[in-house]
Formats: structure tokens, C-alpha cells, sequence
């Protein structure tokens, strides 16, 4: 009883600092770019870790751990690799640019970037765009209100609706009444908190295991497990070769970096593009060793059960590796416990890093593109900020609906909408920003195609076997890019006006 006290109150101090930023941040949003991009006022540091932590969704401490405990490091090493990667080059070629071309531009939101780039002035792009926003990232979010559910249910035997719906409601109300300034605050503040979590799992892991040495020892004892060319197959405990044309569909995760709305608006929002650069390394080192050491726990949960000390883990349950590492430190002491809080607090951290961001980007491209551009319905700000936290609360609602599957894989559904997000906007982002003749119709038809191509895959190619039997984000990227170069090279080439804004950024850049 006292271990649960003492994990209660580590959370709830962390829940009601979280709401108290919401509180204190709502009285700067007077202006809905305030609300939406926080008026590009963001540091460096907090750019950094905003982008990282809303990216490292629950998979980081749930997702990831999970996937590595059941079937070794090929699945979630290459993804990491993948993501790694990813996470580099996107700061490295699309942050400065997006910046510069969205602020000469005035857009605040991704749909209202592409608008504005093609010169959309029916905003057919906006609505599109704003569409696909909300299709992919109701499931996203509601992914994050699951990892919620999950982890209260496992540690106080919590009903899981109810545990998922008071989750929701605190990141609703920070959300709502904060805007940007706040999720990104309280993003910086989740990213150190679920790298405390990290390192005292890990540390904590090994001890009670007798050590790293036993722990590889245990590993080694699966087959395949410890290889990135075999995964281990807890079914039949053997292993499975992992070819190279998997490990190339595994890498594809990287793409899906060029596409994500609510990681560009990070870019978009930083004070100064020239502080970009100290953003990135700040950025790839936390991705890198963050991602290492959620591996890592995977291997050393599987140790753990093994000993006995925690339960052996089946099927999607292997994603409350943590939560059931945390419960047993919990009753090690007072002390122990409030560690064990600060680790179950990371894992809050993680998915709400995560759902406030795509909220915020889900509320923006509904209530600014949908309604207010292509609705052609002008409102004042106050309205508009209205029809924004409505919106927030709207989307959580559906979220909290598909979410009420306690069975349901984090994994899974964070891999399918990286994958519409990545195939329908990583072609254009990247074309827009580096191809002069990309124009609006090859933009909309390469949207449309990547997000329409990640379904047909997923639901229909992929269910043939074989070599068809990649990660959707791949075959839908590279179809979405050659059919948005066919179509721009097709039809009219851009304006003149549009050319020349072109090549101004690129001066400057």
C-alpha cells in the first residue's frame, strides 16, 4: 500500500505541474499563431527536445521495450537505425528550409504551407492536406490514450477506460488552454523525464538480474535473439532469417520523418534558423541514446522474467515490460517507490508528448485550414481559438472510442499512421522545399496517392506474402514521389511569382 501511495503522488505532482503550465502559458495565446506555432519564439534547447520527445511517442517506452522482449534486437534495431537516421537528415536538410520559406510565406500550419508554396488560392491542398491530418492522427492518438490505459490498469489493477479517459482529460486540458508554448514547454520537461526513466530502469534492471554478463548469458540462449540478421520467434522458439529486403522496408521508418506535421512545426517555430544547428546535435544524440537504452530494457525485462521476478510476457502484454519493472522497484522502500513514479511518469511523459502535439496540429488543420480557409468562414480570434479547443476535444473523444481495445498494439498503430504521415507529406515537404518546377497538381496527386497507397498496401499487397510483405511506408513513399514528379511535369509549370519566392528562400538558405 505504501509503494502505491508514494507512485501516486510522484504522478500526481508531474500531472498537475503538466496542467499548471497549460494554465500558465493560456494567457499569452491572444492570437492564433500564438496558439498554433507559439508565435516562432522557441529556444534551441527547447526546439530540440520538443521535436524528439512529441516524435518518441509511447513506443519509446512501451513500443520499443516490447517488441525488443519478444523477439530480440533485428525488428527494433533496424527501426532504430532507421529513425536515427531519419531524425538526422530531416534537421539536417528540411529545418532550415521550412523555416525561412514558411515565415516568408506567414503560414503557421503545415496544410497552409503547401497552400501558400503552390499558390492554392481554392485551397484544395489545405483541405486534403488538413484531411489526411486527421485521419492519421486520430488513430496516433488514440495509440497514446491506450499506453495510458495500459499502464494504470497493469500497475493498480485500474479499470482501463477509466485510466485512458482521466489521461485524456489531463492532456485535453493542457492542451487546450496552453496552445503551443505549452505542449512545447512541457514537451522539453517530458523528454528529460523519460530519459531519467531510461536510465533508471536500465540500472536498476541489471542489478536485480546479477549483472550485464547475465543478461547477454540469457539472451544468447534464444536463437536469433542477440543477431540483426535472425529475429527470435517466441512461438516455435527458433529464429528467422531477416533478409536484406527487410532490413531495407525496416529502414523506410526514416522517411517518415520528412512528412510528420507535428515535428515540422517545430522547425517552423524556432526564434532563429541559425540555431537550428545546435538544435540537430542536440536532437540526433537524444534520439541515438534514448533509443539504445529502450532496446536494451527489452533484454533485460526478458532476464527479469526468467528470474522469476517479474511475469513472463506474451503477445502485446511484452509492452508493459516497464510498467511491471517499475512495480517491483516500487516495493524496495519509500525511496525506490518514488523513483519507480518518476519511471511510470516517463511513460506518461512519452505518450503525452506525443498527443498534445498531434491535437494541436489535428485542432489547427481543422479549425484554420478546413473552416476558416477553404470554408472561406472568416473569424475573429476569439472564435477561432474556440473552434480550436472544441476541435481538441472532438478528436480525443473519436481517439478514446478506437482506443478502447485494452488488446490493441501500440506498435502497430504508431507504425501505420507514421506511414500515411511519412508517404502523403515526406514527397511534398521534400519536393516543395528542393524542386523549382514541383507544382500544385503534382502535389495534390502525390498527397493523395502516398496516403491512399499506404491502405491499399497495408490491407491488400501486403496480405500476398513474400517480398510483398514490407512496411507500407516504403512502396507508398516511392509511388507517391515519381507519380507528384510525373504530374508536375505534365502539366503547367508554376507562376512566375511562385518561382521567384522559390529562389529568394534558396538565397537565403
Amino acid at each position: 500500500m505504501t509503494s502505491q501511495i508514494c507512485i501516486i503522488i510522484a504522478i500526481l505532482v508531474y500531472l498537475f505541474g503538466m496542467i499548471y503550465i497549460g494554465i500558465s502559458f493560456s494567457k499569452r495565446n491572444t492570437q492564433t499563431d500564438e496558439f498554433y506555432l507559439g508565435g516562432r519564439k522557441l529556444g534551441p534547447f527547447v526546439t530540440a527536445m520538443s521535436a524528439e520527445a512529441s516524435d518518441m511517442s509511447s513506443y519509446l517506452l512501451m513500443g520499443l521495450p516490447g517488441l525488443a522482449y519478444i523477439s530480440g534486437i533485428a525488428d527494433v534495431g533496424w527501426t532504430a537505425i532507421g529513425l536515427a537516421l531519419g531524425t538526422y537528415f530531416n534537421w539536417l536538410f528540411v529545418s532550415k528550409r521550412i523555416r525561412l520559406y514558411s515565415s516568408k510565406l506567414g503560414a503557421i500550419t503545415i496544410p497552409d504551407f503547401f497552400a501558400r508554396r503552390y499558390g492554392d488560392d481554392k485551397h484544395l491542398l489545405t483541405c486534403i492536406a488538413a484531411v489526411i491530418i486527421v485521419i492519421f492522427f486520430v488513430p496516433y492518438t488514440a495509440s497514446g490514450f491506450a499506453a495510458c490505459g495500459k499502464l494504470f490498469s497493469t500497475l493498480f489493477g485500474m479499470n482501463y477506460m477509466l485510466a485512458m479517459l482521466l489521461s485524456a482529460a489531463v492532456i485535453v486540458l493542457y492542451c487546450t488552454m496552453g496552445g503551443f508554448l505549452a505542449v512545447s514547454t512541457t514537451d522539453l520537461i517530458q523528454g528529460i523525464t523519460m530519459t531519467i526513466a531510461l536510465v533508471i530502469v536500465v540500472g536498476f534492471g541489471a542489478a536485480v538480474t546479477g549483472g550485464l554478463d547475465t543478461v547477454i548469458a540469457n539472451a544468447q540462449e534464444l536463437p536469433g535473439y542477440l543477431s540483426m540478421v535472425q529475429t527470435y520467434v517466441a512461438d516455435t522458439s527458433s529464429a528467422k532469417p531477416y533478409t536484406a529486403f527487410t532490413i531495407a522496408s525496416t529502414l523506410a521508418w526514416g522517411l517518415g520523418y520528412f512528412g510528420m506535421p507535428h515535428i515540422l512545426l517545430r522547425f517552423m517555430a524556432i526564434e532563429d534558423e541559425n540555431k537550428l544547428k545546435l538544435s540537430r546535435r542536440i536532437a540526433s544524440v537524444w534520439v541515438v541514446i534514448s533509443m539504445a537504452i529502450a532496446v536494451f530494457i527489452g533484454i533485460i525485462g526478458y532476464s527479469m522474467s526468467k528470474a522469476g521476478i517479474i511475469p513472463m510476457l506474451e503477445g502485446n502484454n511484452s509492452e508493459t515490460v516497464i510498467v511491471q519493472i517499475a512495480s517491483v522497484m516500487s516495493s524496495h522502500g519509500i525511496i525506490p517507490a518514488l523513483v519507480a513514479g518518476v519511471i511510470l511518469a516517463g511513460i506518461l511523459a512519452a505518450t503525452m508528448s506525443t498527443a498534445d502535439s498531434q491535437l494541436l496540429a489535428a485542432a489547427s488543420s481543422i479549425s484554420q485550414n478546413l473552416v476558416q480557409d477553404f470554408g472561406k468562414k472568416k473569424l475573429d480570434t476569439k472564435s477561432s481559438l474556440l473552434i480550436a479547443r472544441i476541435t481538441v476535444i472532438a478528436i480525443s473523444l473519436i481517439a478514446v472510442v478506437i482506443a478502447q481495445n485494452p488488446d490493441s498494439s501500440i506498435f502497430k498503430i504508431v507504425s501505420f499512421a507514421w506511414a500515411g504521415f511519412g508517404a502523403a507529406f515526406g514527397p511534398v515537404v521534400l519536393l516543395a522545399l528542393f524542386w523549382k518546377r514541383s507544382n500544385k497538381q503534382g502535389a495534390l496527386a502525390g498527397m493523395i496517392t502516398g496516403g491512399a497507397m499506404v491502405f491499399i498496401w497495408k490491407y491488400g499487397i501486403a496480405t500476398l506474402g513474400g517480398v510483398f510483405a514490407i512496411y507500407e511506408l516504403l512502396p507508398a513513399f516511392a509511388v507517391a514521389l515519381v507519380v507528384n514528379v510525373i504530374v508536375s511535369l505534365l502539366t503547367a509549370a508554376p507562376a512566375a511569382q511562385i518561382v521567384k519566392t522559390y529562389e529568394e528562400v534558396n538565397k537565403i538558405n
